[in-house]
């Protein structure tokens, strides 16, 4: 019986954004609210009163449940459809300016760490761990949390209440950012404003295959366009079976190192398939993952339970609070020194606060993708990084 209620949950997670999408292309006010946050609010009530069956979010042999599994194959089912048209030329003009901006964020969450550590370090005797965890979590993402909890002695309690904690927020710091994020940052730290890479002559156009209107979605069903789509999605469905072996390999080394060559195989693969001429001109395979990852979008932000905020851990709450938007203030401020743009900055610290799944949403309730690779490639810099710094940050804390 949980089996089929699992599935017809799942159904209808997979049909939530038709009707948002419907309703924004009937309501002008709901269009400029945006497809990303009306997934983000949505799921947050969804998943906040009660409705969902406890099957469906929690596990019953102690993995994953199929709320998490949602989660991880929508977002790798998407990526290479949104990147099979993009446009590596535009990245490849801003490589050097995306990758010091995560070197910017990642010195901006040590050095936030290093002062919560300071601060509370001798009345918490479990601080340099909490601090090795934000350091991991916020450079990387959750699976670094995960890898080297073994490594710094992490508590099973500690670890759920911190990733708990990290969810719940997270989620609140991405509507942020897709919400009056880029005016903030504009207004209160004077940042640079992005600037479009414009296409030099013999540059093939791209505007057409990546138009994030709503109304492009409606294009995903005529009748013209389905044989590519299935091929596109066919070709997507590939890339994450070969990015999974791989993923399996690499984890019986290292855990973290497996969700990195994941990552970067999804990346690499959805890019290297945008070379091919017949795959780049696809029509709507970008309107098609995106609307996997309003998917993704909504399931976790349906994940989130805002019940953890009433009964929580002082100093874990500060360490994944104070640490997200301490280091998000604090990484804005550097790449005004630096002089490095709003969009670039935002899809960076997304990347490295909520790794790379989260990119693409952020990205287009910017309606920016040219900063799309960018934010990936940084945030599978960030996954390979971020196990490593957790633990020397581990060891080095407690030295204080």
């Amino acid at each position: 019986m949980d089996t089929i209620t699992n599935i017809i949950t799942t159904v209808l997670f997979l049909a939530v954004p038709a009707p948002l999408i419907w309703l924004c292309c009937k309501m002008t006010w709901l269009k400029k609210i945006g497809i990303v946050l009306l997934c983000y609010l949505f799921g947050m009530i969804v998943g906040n009163i009660g409705i969902l069956p406890e099957s469906f979010t929690v596990s019953a042999d102690g993995g994953d449940s199929f709320l998490s599994l949602l989660q991880s194959i929508t977002i790798c089912v998407a990526l290479p459809m949104v990147l099979f048209s993009l446009d590596l030329k535009k990245w490849f003009k801003n490589a050097k300016k995306g990758m010091l901006c995560m070197l910017l964020a990642t010195i901006s969450v040590t050095a936030v760490t290093l002062v919560i550590h300071l601060a509370f370090g001798q009345k918490y005797p479990d601080s340099p761990q909490f601090a090795a965890a934000a350091c991991a979590v916020y450079t990387g993402g959750t699976v670094n949390l995960g890898s080297i909890r073994q490594a710094i002695g992490m508590t099973a309690n500690n670890y759920v209440i911190f990733n708990t904690y990290d969810s719940v927020i997270s989620v609140l710091y991405v509507f942020f950012l897709s919400t009056v994020g880029r005016k903030f940052f504009l207004k209160v730290f004077r940042m640079k404003p992005y600037e479009k890479v414009v296409s030099t002559k013999g540059e093939e156009p791209s505007e057409d295959r990546i138009d994030e209107s709503v109304y492009a979605y409606r294009e995903i069903l005529r009748k013209k366009n389905v044989p590519g789509l299935i091929g596109a999605f066919f070709l997507s469905v590939v890339i994450f079976i070969i990015s999974y072996a791989l993923n399996m390999a690499a984890s019986k080394i290292d855990s973290g190192l497996g969700m990195a060559i994941m990552m970067l195989s999804i990346t690499t693969l959805g890019i290297a398939a945008s070379f091919i001429k017949r795959i780049r001109e696809i029509k709507r395979s970008f309107q098609l993952g995106m609307y996997i990852i309003y998917v993704f979008c909504f399931s976790v932000a349906a994940s989130a339970d805002f019940r953890a905020l009433i009964n929580f851990k002082p100093i874990i709450f500060i360490y994944v609070s104070v640490g997200i938007i301490g280091s998000l203030l604090l990484h804005a401020l550097l790449s005004k020194l630096f002089k490095i743009d709003t969009d670039t900055m935002i899809i960076t610290s997304t990347s490295a606060i909520c790794s790379p799944p989260f990119v693409p949403a952020v990205a287009a309730a910017l309606n920016n993708t040219d900063i799309l690779i960018s934010g990936l490639a940084t945030g599978v810099v960030g996954y390979a990084i971020g196990n490593y710094l957790g633990i020397a940050i581990n060891y080095l804390y407690q030295l204080f």
